[in-house]
């Protein structure tokens, strides 16, 4: 089954070089092309796309806010938004996952992770690259401590989850992977994968990546002040 790949960057050189690269996959194909948010919005409902593969830097209306659109429209609930930029900070990576991306990778990445990261958002997984996984628990540093800090609301369905599932959502919200986590569990990767499956479901989660942001949200994970 081919993935439909919609292209949204301001770089027309950019754009080409993806598209060349994208188009000579068998599975893989590029079906539009936008040079800003706003062209991104209309390419999105026009062709309805698998993967978007957004720049967050565009003239008028930027990556983020078309994201924001993209993913609160319902008859695009089908559609994985993939982020690339040079620009991989925590106010980047926290808008764009609770906006509904499904992964953030820096521009340095190689062709192959690219196309891997497409076929894995595709598939209705997320990728967050290390980077983007400091960012955001930089983010929630930010934040007051919970002594100062007022009580965190409580997601519906999170008093649901069995002690597995906690375990494995806390461990994916530490930027494991399924094969990690399986070793740490001493399970296997298909029972940490219906394990997350089973936590997304009972807490109305997009994606692994919104997963991610719940187990912050929830007070699951408190990241190491000390982690740089």
């Amino acid at each position: 089954m081919t993935i439909r790949v919609l292209l949204a960057d301001d770089q027309a050189l950019l754009r080409g070089t993806f598209k060349m690269l994208i188009d000579s996959c068998d599975d893989l194909e590029v079906v539009a092309e936008a040079a800003d948010g706003a062209q991104a919005v209309d390419r999105a409902r026009e062709h309805r796309p698998d993967v978007i593969v957004m720049d967050v830097r565009m003239p008028g209306v930027d990556g983020l806010t078309a994201t924001e659109t993209i993913c609160a429209d319902p008859d695009l609930t089908g559609t994985r938004v993939l982020i690339l930029t040079t620009f991989e900070n925590d106010e980047h990576v926290a808008r764009a996952l609770r906006a509904g991306a499904s992964g953030f990778l820096g521009k340095y990445v190689t062709t192959d992770a690219l196309l891997e990261a497409i076929r894995t958002v595709a598939t209705g997984e997320s990728l967050l690259s290390p980077g983007a996984t400091k960012a955001l628990i930089s983010q929630f540093l930010a934040t007051p401590p919970p002594s100062t800090a007022a009580p965190r609301p409580t997601t519906p369905g999170i008093r649901d989850l069995t002690n597995r599932e906690r375990e494995a959502m806390k461990l994916a919200a530490d930027g494991k992977s399924n094969d990690e986590i399986a070793r740490e569990l001493n399970l296997s990767a298909l029972t940490v994968r219906t394990h997350i499956q089973r936590a997304m479901t009972k807490l109305g989660a997009r994606d692994r990546a919104q997963l991610v942001v719940l187990a912050y949200k929830n007070g699951l994970v408190s990241p190491d002040p000390h982690t740089p």
